[in-house]
């Protein structure tokens, strides 16, 4: 079975690619769900697939949280992955995508897990805004903020892979992906002309996806007036390509598969082999 793949909220979850990308599962807040239900609710899961990879954003209120770790530790597991996510909403929905693409791959759990760092620095994530006096996620000039007042005025923001705010219909652009991408697109209360008639062809994106804007985007981004977008690679030969181009590791603390620096199960780094081989040169 393909490792099971899970996010805290049921927009979070994307319509698949095709028919062998399979759904994830929703691990519910304390007060939609008793403790007892998630429990048993989490154990089907790890019966059923061995691993679970949870991928959370960091927004996610601390009573949610807490009761992620809660499950884990109750369940004294070192198969549950609890992956805390710095991308906006729509960012963490189409990684989430990827991964449920790459569960059904011949991957570990471990290398899975560990993917979600690696193709994070392939999603341009951003949302189109009509008022930056509320966001405290990317940084904002004090132009930007009187800018805001002026009735009219719109704002492009990305916030992964690298913070840029650029006013709309000024000379400076939105920098975009230089590769292959599709768009997935969840407008607010807010037109997405802008994004699906000038960005999208800026970027040269293959194909637009409108889809639900998750219900966390308003408070992330500081305003219900707006349309968040996400560029991402689509196909899953070119993801797998990607994960398997990188090098296998054994992470020392728990015995798992990782790729990059950082163990997904357990979060310890990859062991470096300096003290080695300073050892080395100390015994010649």
């Amino acid at each position: 079975m393909p490792t099971a793949i899970a996010v805290t909220s049921a927009d979070l979850v994307l319509p698949p690619t095709d028919r062998q990308t399979p759904t994830a599962a929703v691990l519910q807040p304390p007060g939609s769900q008793s403790l007892d239900a998630a429990l048993a609710e989490t154990n089907v899961l790890l019966e059923r697939h061995g691993y679970l990879v949870a991928l959370y954003p960091s927004s996610l209120p601390p009573a949610h949280e807490h009761r992620l770790h809660t499950v884990r530790s109750v369940l004294e597991t070192d198969r549950i992955a609890l992956l805390k996510l710095d991308l906006p909403p729509l960012g963490i929905a189409v990684l989430t995508r990827q991964l449920r693409q790459l569960s059904v791959c011949d991957f570990s759990a471990g290398v899975v897990a560990s993917a979600a760092r690696l193709l994070s620095h392939y999603v341009y994530a951003g949302a189109l805004l009509n008022s930056v006096t509320k966001l405290d996620r990317i940084p904002v000039t004090l132009k930007s903020h009187a800018k805001s007042w002026m009735p009219g005025t719109q704002f492009a923001v990305l916030a992964n892979p690298e913070p840029q705010l650029i006013k709309v219909g000024g000379e400076e652009k939105l920098a975009g992906p230089e590769f292959a991408t599709q768009l997935a697109v969840g407008a607010g209360q807010l037109s997405s002309t802008w994004v699906t008639e000038t960005l999208a062809p800026a970027w040269q994106v293959q194909g637009v996806q409108e889809v639900g804007l998750p219900a966390a985007s308003a408070g992330w981004w500081g305003t219900p007036k707006t349309v968040e977008f996400a560029a991402f690679l689509p196909d899953v030969s070119v993801l797998y390509q990607l994960v398997s181009s990188v090098r296998i590791e054994q992470c020392h603390w728990c015995g798992i598969q990782l790729i990059g620096d950082r163990c997904g199960f357990c979060s310890a780094p990859v062991a470096s082999a300096e003290p080695h081989a300073a050892l080395s040169r100390g015994s010649t």
